[in-house]
């Protein structure tokens, strides 16, 4: 196989997975607390010989996600939290602590706000927050202070992370290097953050794509017609 294919073959492969990219942050534009991710390549050199220059290839290398804030949309629910700038909400998933900003939150049968996958939203002090059956009204401030009947019973915790984050699922990240709590948060009750994703631009982005991908396949057929048509020309001899 020629070298022109293998770094075609390698373009292909990398245009496929950010359409993968783009197609998923399509998919989760109306996705609360969705953050837009961008595919990052990067180039690596692939020596072809002593007496040869050397091949550059491309892959995928990692994600980079805009955590620019998304609209507010109010709902009015009791345990809907949106986070006013920097930040992100703790859950305790079996995985281990995450990091979201989809602030869709619940009262579970044992009393703790829970997520819509039961998992625990923690407190500032890194624990549960549970609220007392006898409890008959729920306000949380805008410092995250969750009290009832006039009485504090925890701060939702408001964390940022010391490193890069790592997506686990479309709302979920993990921080491997930690995360710390925000001493001045902005929560706001009753609203949640919408997705940041501009589906224009996304939608700009998959055709700029699959553009570059047909063009690629085109370059593709036209080198094996060429590779083709030169081993024909040597049988025929």
């Amino acid at each position: 196989m020629s070298n022109s294919i293998y770094a075609s073959l390698a373009r292909q492969a990398g245009l496929m997975q950010e359409m993968q990219v783009v197609a998923n942050n399509l998919a989760n534009a109306s996705t609360t607390g969705y953050k837009t991710d961008r595919a990052i390549f990067a180039e690596f050199l692939v020596a072809t010989g002593p007496d040869s220059d050397s091949l550059s290839m491309g892959g995928l290398a990692g994600h980079s996600f805009k955590f620019e804030q998304g609209a507010l949309r109010t709902t009015g629910g009791q345990f809907d939290l949106a986070i006013q700038g920097d930040g992100f909400f703790a859950i305790n998933t079996p995985q281990g602590p995450r990091l979201t900003r989809a602030g869709h939150f619940q009262l579970s049968a044992a009393g703790n706000i829970i997520d819509a996958q039961g998992n625990n939203v923690l407190g500032t002090s890194g624990n549960a927050i549970t609220i007392p059956p006898e409890a008959t009204q729920v306000a949380i401030s805008g410092d995250g202070s969750v009290s009832y009947d006039g009485q504090l019973v925890e701060r939702i915790g408001v964390f940022m992370p010391q490193g890069q984050l790592l997506r686990d699922s479309n709302t979920l990240f993990s921080a491997p290097e930690g995360y710390a709590a925000v001493e001045t948060t902005g929560i706001v009750q009753g609203a949640l953050e919408s997705s940041n994703v501009s589906p224009v631009l996304e939608v700009a982005r998959m055709i700029e794509v699959q553009r570059a991908y047909e063009a690629g396949q085109s370059l593709l057929e036209k080198e094996d017609q060429r590779i083709s048509q030169l081993i024909s020309a040597v049988r025929e001899r």
